[in-house]
């Protein structure tokens, strides 16, 4: 089919022909590339693979095209791409299974100030929890692979400092930290509590001092 289309065509079309099927040959190096990577991978790693005659990124938006709608998807996480079963079918695919380490409410609002204001100290975060936080929280958040240390603030003491991972954005499907759901939209859900509200049910205003 196709080498009577080249017969049939003129020499730019059969220049034309050409160019497309390079491109498709560089999309499906990269495509190769991801699938027998178990991580996902940035446009660097990938080219590492490929070599530097592959527009990689060019390949990966032909690819997302290509998959968009089918039964797995290609998306990106932070700086990596990879791919996954489409979301309106994971659920085909899903065990049930008992989860025995479930986040404690300290790390999860934890998490939550790391996610939302990172990098974040130790220190920063017990000012906006108003409570302690004990090394266990944060090492349980770490073993989970959602947090890691980011180098330590320049200020006296020089405490170490803590954000979040390539790891923490694929657990909750996130292409990059601008798709956290803003304080509207958690109260929408239900998820949060205004602050105003709770402090008039415990008989304070706001911004009154003890």
């Amino acid at each position: 089919m196709s080498e009577y289309l080249i017969e049939e065509s003129d020499s730019a079309s059969t220049e034309e022909d050409l160019i497309v099927f390079e491109d498709d040959d560089g999309a499906r190096a990269v495509e190769a590339a991801l699938f027998a990577s178990e991580v996902p991978m940035t446009k660097d790693q990938i080219r590492a693979y490929v070599g530097d005659q592959v527009d990689v990124t060019a390949a990966l938006k032909q690819l997302e095209n290509d998959y968009a709608g089918r039964g797995i998807e290609l998306v990106r996480r932070g700086q990596g791409w990879h791919f996954q079963t489409s979301a309106d079918l994971a659920h085909m695919l899903r065990r049930e299974r008992v989860d025995t380490r479930k986040l404690s409410r300290a790390a999860t609002e934890t998490l939550s100030i790391i996610a939302y204001h990172e990098p974040v100290s130790r220190a920063d975060i017990e000012s906006i929890r108003g409570v302690q936080t004990s090394k266990g929280t944060l090492d349980v958040l770490m073993e989970a692979g959602w947090i890691r240390p980011a180098g330590r603030r320049e200020v006296p003491g020089r405490p170490l400092i803590y954000a979040t991972t390539p790891e923490f954005l694929v657990q909750f499907g996130l292409a990059s930290r601008r798709d956290l759901p803003g304080i509207d939209d958690l109260k929408a859900a239900g998820l949060l509590d205004p602050v105003d509200e709770a402090m008039e049910q415990l008989g304070f205003e706001s911004g009154e001092e003890e």
